[in-house]
Parts: C-alpha cells; sequence; structure tokens
C-alpha cells in the first residue's frame, strides 16, 4: 500500500469528495484516517508540492467549485456568533466573492501590490478571515497581531517589518494615529469600522462599491505567505516566515490527520486572532478539508460561555489550550450536554493528566493533545486510533522524522532527555518555516547536525511517545538533579487551592540552585494561613512527583508574568530571583 498525500492545483483536484486527500495508489479510494496502524501510514507517507501554489485559488476557489456542482454537504464553510447573538453564515462560493471584493480594494484603494506587508490586528470579526483569504489573493504578506499589543509593541512590529498597511479598528485606530508618523514606510490605514476616520479608508465602505471580478495572482509555492511575530520568553520578538506552501499545504496534514476533519465537521478552535495557532485551525486545516470553521466572539475567555455554546451548537471538532479545559472542568455543570462533539484536541503548552481524566468522566471524550511552534506546523500529536498515554504528546506526524538529540545533533536514546529535533537534512520537510526574517545567524543557530531543534526538552519511550519536559532555558538543575518546571507545575495543578503557578530556579548556596514556585491561590483559600497552605503543597508536590522536585520555595502572588500570546515569562521570574533586574 502506497498512500500519498496530493494536494496540487485546482485543476488537478477533480476528485470531488475533499481537496485534501489520501489515496491508495492503484484503487485510488479514500485512505481510512484510523491511525491504529501508524507506523504503516508514516512509512508510505508522501507530499507532492507544485511549483505554482495559492491557497485562495487552488483550494478555496476549489471548495466554492464543489457546491456549486452539489459535491459539497450543505454546512456553512465560516459560522460566526457575535456576544450578543447575532450570526454571519457564508458558504464557500460567498467567502469567494466576498473575499475578492476585498482584494480589490487591497489593490485599488490602498495601492498594494504583491509583495507588501500588511499588520492586522483585528478581534474574531468576520473580516479578519476574509483579509487573510484576499491578502492571498494579492500575493500581499499578512502579519497578523493580537489586540493585546499596546503601543510600543506596534511601533515595533510596524517599523521592524516595514509593512505599507495596517488594518485594524476602531480601538486600535487612535494607537496608530499616534506612531504612524514614525513609520516611514506606512503609506495606506484601513478600517473596520461603522464610522469613518480621518486619513482612513474604510473597509466596509469600500466593500458596499468593490467589484468581485478579480483574477489570483500566481505564486511560487516558496514565496513569502505569512510573518508571525514570535512571543518569546527570551529576547525580542523575531519575524518567523512562513511560505505559501509550509503553511497552505503543511497544515493540510493537520487538519487530516490530527483534526480528523471532514468536509462535515465543524470545527471550533478558540485561539486569538493574533497566535499562530489562528492560522492552524481556524483557516488552512479545516479549509483544506472543506470543513466549517465556527467562531464564538468573546471580549475575554469565559468558561461558562464556551461550554454553553458546546452544548447549543452543532460542532463537532474542539480545539482549546490545556489552561481553557481546566476551567471548562472548573465551571462544569450536570445540565451541559454536548451532543454533536466528537473530538476535542489541545496545544500551545502541555496538557495536566489530571484535567484530561476530569474532562473524559464528564465528557466521555478524550482530549488529543498536539505539539508544533509558530515556526512548524504539528510536529507530534496523538492521533485518532492511536493509544493516548495521558500527558505524552504523542508520537512524530506523519511528515516529520522527529527525534530526541543533544547539543550536537545526535541522537538520544529512549527515556534519555534532550532536545526535540525534526530531520532537515537531507531533505528539509513541508511545514517549516523558511527562516527568521533579517537573522541569518539566528536561523542557523537552529541546526545542528541534521536536525532543526525546537529549542524544548523532551523524551522518547520506547514505543515512540514523546514527553514535553519544559524549554531549554527553564531547566533547573539543583544537587545534580534536571527538573522540568512542567512536572512541578502539573503536580501543583492537581491541587485543590491552586489556580496557576510558574516554576523557576532559585539560588542556594548548598544545592546551586532550588525550585521555587509562584502560585495563585483560589479565593477561598486566600484567607488561609500561608505558610500551612505552603507546607500542604509542598507534600503534595512530594506525593505527586519526585520528592527532589518539590518547591523548597513558594511565594503567592495575585498574577503571572506573560507574553502577549498567553505564554508565562519564566525568564522574567528566574532573573528576578537571581538578581538580574
Amino acid at each position: 500500500m502506497n498512500i500519498v498525500l496530493r494536494i496540487q492545483c485546482s485543476k488537478l483536484l477533480r476528485i470531488p469528495k475533499v481537496s485534501v486527500r489520501v489515496f491508495h495508489k492503484d484503487s485510488r479510494v479514500s485512505a481510512p484516517q484510523n491511525f491504529s496502524d501508524y507506523d504503516s501510514i508514516k512509512k508510505d507517507f508522501k507530499i507532492e508540492v507544485p511549483e505554482y501554489f495559492n491557497f485562495a485559488n487552488d483550494v478555496m476557489d476549489h471548495w466554492a467549485k464543489m457546491e456549486k456542482i452539489g459535491k459539497r454537504p450543505s454546512n456553512p464553510a465560516f459560522w460566526w456568533i457575535s456576544n450578543n447573538g447575532e450570526e454571519v453564515r457564508w458558504n464557500f462560493q460567498e467567502l469567494e466573492s466576498l473575499s475578492k471584493k476585498l482584494a480589490n480594494v487591497l489593490t485599488e484603494s490602498c495601492g498594494l501590490k504583491k509583495g507588501d506587508r500588511v499588520v492586522v490586528v483585528l478581534p474574531a470579526i468576520p473580516e479578519w478571515w476574509l483579509i487573510n483569504v484576499a491578502c492571498m489573493r494579492t500575493g500581499t504578506v499578512l502579519i497578523p497581531g493580537t489586540t493585546q499589543l499596546t503601543e510600543n509593541d506596534l511601533l515595533c512590529r510596524l517599523q521592524t517589518s516595514m509593512a505599507t498597511c495596517i488594518i485594524t479598528n476602531e480601538t486600535f485606530g487612535k494607537t496608530v494615529d499616534s506612531i504612524a508618523t514614525k513609520c516611514a514606510v506606512l503609506k495606506s490605514k484601513l478600517i473596520v469600522s461603522d464610522k469613518p476616520r480621518e486619513g482612513w479608508i474604510n473597509l466596509k465602505e469600500m466593500m458596499k462599491h468593490a467589484s468581485d471580478d478579480h483574477s489570483c495572482v500566481k505564486t511560487k509555492h516558496n514565496e513569502t505567505m505569512t510573518i508571525y511575530f514570535t512571543s518569546g520568553t527570551t529576547g525580542s520578538p523575531k519575524m518567523t516566515e512562513h511560505t505559501h506552501s509550509s503553511y497552505g499545504l503543511g497544515l493540510s496534514i493537520n487538519g487530516r490527520y490530527w483534526l480528523d476533519l471532514t468536509p462535515s465537521d465543524i470545527m471550533w478552535n478558540t485561539s486569538d486572532t493574533g497566535w499562530a495557532k489562528s492560522a492552524w485551525s481556524s483557516i488552512f486545516a479545516p479549509w483544506s478539508l472543506g470543513a466549517c470553521v465556527f467562531v464564538r466572539h468573546m471580549p475575554r475567555f469565559d468558561p461558562v460561555s464556551i461550554l454553553k455554546t458546546l452544548s447549543r451548537f452543532p460542532i463537532t471538532v474542539f480545539c482549546s489550550p490545556p489552561t481553557a479545559y481546566r476551567m471548562l472542568v472548573l465551571n462544569w455543570e450536570s445540565s451541559y450536554k454536548f451532543k454533536s462533539l466528537k473530538h476535542c484536541v489541545t496545544a500551545g503548552e502541555p496538557m495536566n493528566p489530571e484535567v484530561s481524566e476530569q474532562w473524559k468522566n464528564k465528557t466521555g471524550l478524550d482530549i488529543y493533545e498536539g505539539y508544533g511552534q509558530t515556526e512548524t506546523v504539528l510536529i507530534c500529536g496523538t492521533f485518532k486510533g492511536m493509544k493516548i498515554k495521558n500527558g505524552s504528546m504523542g508520537k512524530p506526524s506523519p511528515a516529520f522524522d522527529v527525534k530526541i538529540v543533544n547539543e550536537n545533533g545526535n541522537i538520544l536514546p529512549p527515556n534519555q532527555e534532550g532536545t526535540i529535533g525534526v530531520r532537515v537534512l537531507p531533505n528539509r520537510p513541508l511545514g517549516l518555516f523558511a527562516g527568521y526574517i533579517d537573522e541569518p545567524l539566528k536561523t542557523a543557530s537552529t541546526v545542528r547536525g541534521d536536525f532543526y531543534l525546537t529549542g524544548d526538552r523532551g523524551c522518547m519511550d520506547e514505543d515512540g511517545y514523546i514527553w514535553f519536559m519544559g524549554r531549554a532555558d527553564d531547566i533547573i538543575i539543583s544537587s545534580g538533579y534536571r527538573i522540568g518546571p512542567f512536572e512541578v507545575e502539573s503536580a501543583l495543578a492537581e491541587h485543590p487551592a491552586v489556580v496557576e503557578s510558574a516554576v523557576v530556579s532559585s539560588p542556594d548556596q548548598i544545592r546551586g540552585e532550588v525550585v521555587k514556585a509562584f502560585v495563585i491561590l483560589k479565593p477561598d483559600y486566600k484567607s488561609q494561613d500561608p505558610e500551612k497552605i505552603k507546607i500542604e503543597l509542598q507534600e503534595h508536590v512530594r506525593r505527586t512527583t519526585a520528592p527532589y522536585k518539590y518547591p523548597r520555595k513558594v511565594e503567592f502572588v495575585h498574577q503571572l508574568p506573560k507574553t502577549i500570546s498567553g505564554k508565562i515569562k519564566r525568564n522574567e521570574l528566574r532573573n528576578k530571583e537571581w538578581g538580574r533586574v
């Protein structure tokens, strides 16, 4: 059996069932997505990349054609719900027409041409999705930003990227106006608003008069499509470059294998629009498979609203970070019933096994963990049909050869801790970033021997499952023991008093460094004796994990420092402990 993932130009996509397909070579019958035979699927996996590829033209418009001739289910391609209950539903034909109109706005009203860079800072509103597709059609380079950006963050991104256009809403309009004079290259400002703003082009007004007659530019598969600024826990944000194929084709693997999507599915991913995870699971993965992208716009994370939405709407696939699942479990009521939900996935940080078990007990559904970075697509995951090992990130994606390696890129034996690496030599796999723009030395530093080093520590067991240990710069070495912060944080998360924690190293005259935990307590525990709770937490960690890992120091805090994307800044806490600030 030779299994090939065929993703080529639209004229080659003539079999109507799906646009991203796995076929038995001879029979051309769609292969099962069950990973009970993982080794065979991985061994025979192959992806074909055409010289020219554009996701809008070759995938989105293909699905519009399939709709037109009745070869796709009638469920929408995009389904958006506002905080006050307003709904927007578009099928692929409507997405094609609207995105072509917006493409004409970008070229005719904003004067953008192929290769120009566009910063987009918008919440989860329908226009954000249209802008993504319109940028593909025009060949302009999309640079998403979260709405949590400060004025300095935004200025840094505009200046560093040399963006010629910014698209945002009224909330950020004033901020942009205050810094625009410092951005010499910025020539057009497009605002998503119901009212005009001086000096800005109004997107909604322009769309009323725009034509949907637009020819997609021709883009080579290796041309730049999007740039993401990495949040990072150390150093300044870096511009991570992805091409039309690395995301436009590479993320189809996520949709087919990890998300297990079909054209009949309705996929809800709760990620912020400024994060790479939105590209993963709110654009490329679901639309590659012709599935519906569901969006529930919420000004802030609200676990009760999420639970009610999952109960009310026919969502079949749900993706949210581990922290969100923990909050959903804590806010659970017996009245919640998920009648349509069949597949749950998580990524962004390691999943605590206790949360997975509680979710399974309440919903009857497993949580399938996945792992990747802004620089990659899915590196490894737990796939349908595969045995779930709680606490593990699963096995390598069919697209990647993943190993645990040492600092020189040499492969380590099973159960030995090292760096999670992806083989890039002799052939660089599809799905990896093209590099850090304008930082060739930084890009080169990510490769050791034949492997791209993720910077994440892990180990691989005898069955090929990968276990996350922590970031390389977060590892604590105390009395010769190497301690990953996640292990301690995971143990603390199981205690009923803990809302969230962050674990770092702290100086110690005898042991060199020891484990210190910064802990946010639940309201009911804040009035209790802190010394008593501290001892209780220490003993709990001793019992839950290896005794040498327990936090010898505990500090109760009201909040933890985080990056814009929500990652804990352990380096900031660590620097404070070591007197580096």
